[in-house]
């Protein structure tokens, strides 16, 4: 896919607004005006603004409890998902979600997912059923390096083989699972060996990099469009905050973060790009900047100002089995 220039700003937007939304998030956590867990995305925008770039209204992604930067580059409304985390009605899920549950079917969206490792037979589903009603479509399931240690994992990538599924399997190993370096419960060197228990192509991308992670997703999502089956992509990244707003940070060498943020951030890395190749102008970076800015300050405003859910809508789109007690 050719990388106009009305492309490469949306791909600067798309990485711009994830970094704004989520620095936001952090300051509004502070301030004691939102509460709850929040996994921020801090870090990661190359992966989710090159993989989504590629993907239609016809193509699903499902996403993990760090997923903010997903639904916003597959186009979920900002401003519903603000109202969201401020639990208001008119959020994305009416307030109902809340972080790690948003989801908005109409962009693709299938949902953030507080399970480790549950969005990805989510995908999986989506691929199938893209296969059998013949749409088109691509399913992207993305998830940490954690994930990979999971059942739902393998029994995914074992069946999306076997049926040829057009799905993208995207691993983001950003070095730490939750607490944990990846490299303590990981075997190898790097999951996308993993794919060869299935037969399957596997790629690895600079997770920093939002070309590389363009190019690399672009060859996974023809193929599995063309037919030619599922794809495990790994891109290596890093969350420059913690496992959650809030973490203490303890557990992480002093200055790894700062070194990975000075040297690698990946706004900074594509604004250097991007000037030096002339594909965009120190005013579009800036105009962007503030349109970028007054959207989120616009989508607090408008959040802060809405209606909690009615206490009468408590179980109104809540599913439970209503059989089970206790």
């Amino acid at each position: 896919m050719q990388l106009t220039y009305e492309r490469v700003l949306g791909a600067y937007r798309t990485m711009r607004m994830i970094r704004s939304f989520e620095e936001k998030l952090v300051e509004l956590v502070n301030l004691g005006k939102m509460s709850g867990f929040l996994h921020v995305y801090l870090g990661e925008e190359a992966v989710a603004a090159g993989v989504c770039a590629q993907l239609g209204e016809h193509d699903y992604v499902a996403s993990t409890h760090r997923g903010h930067g997903h639904a916003i580059a597959k186009g979920v409304d900002v401003r519903g998902m603000m109202a969201e985390l401020f639990g208001r009605r008119t959020g994305t899920c009416k307030g109902k979600g809340g972080s790690m549950h948003i989801a908005d079917i109409d962009k693709g969206m299938l949902g953030a997912n507080g399970i480790v490792g549950a969005g990805i037979p989510l995908a999986t589903g989506a691929a199938l059923t893209a296969k059998l009603k013949k749409t088109g479509g691509v399913a992207v399931a993305f998830f940490g390096d954690g994930a990979s240690n999971q059942g739902a994992f393998h029994e995914s990538l074992n069946l999306a083989s076997i049926w040829k599924l057009p799905a993208v399997y995207v691993v983001e190993n950003n070095g730490w699972g939750e607490f944990t370096p990846t490299d303590y419960v990981v075997p190898v060197k790097d999951i996308a060996e993993r794919a060869r228990s299935y037969a399957m192509p596997a790629l690895i991308a600079d997770g920093m990099d939002f070309f590389d992670v363009f190019a690399k997703a672009g060859e996974a999502i023809a193929r599995a469009r063309s037919g030619g089956g599922p794809t495990l992509l790994e891109c290596k990244t890093y969350r420059f905050a913690g496992h959650y707003v809030g973490d203490a940070l303890a557990y992480r060498p002093k200055d790894e973060a700062e070194k990975w943020m000075t040297e690698r951030d990946p706004l900074r890395g594509f604004a250097e790009r991007v000037l030096s190749d002339g594909l965009l102008n120190q005013d579009d970076l800036q105009r962007v900047d503030g349109e970028v800015s007054r959207h989120i300050e616009d989508a607090v405003k408008a959040a802060e100002a809405a209606p909690f859910p009615d206490a009468s809508e408590v179980t109104t789109d809540v599913y439970a089995d209503s059989h089970r007690r206790g």
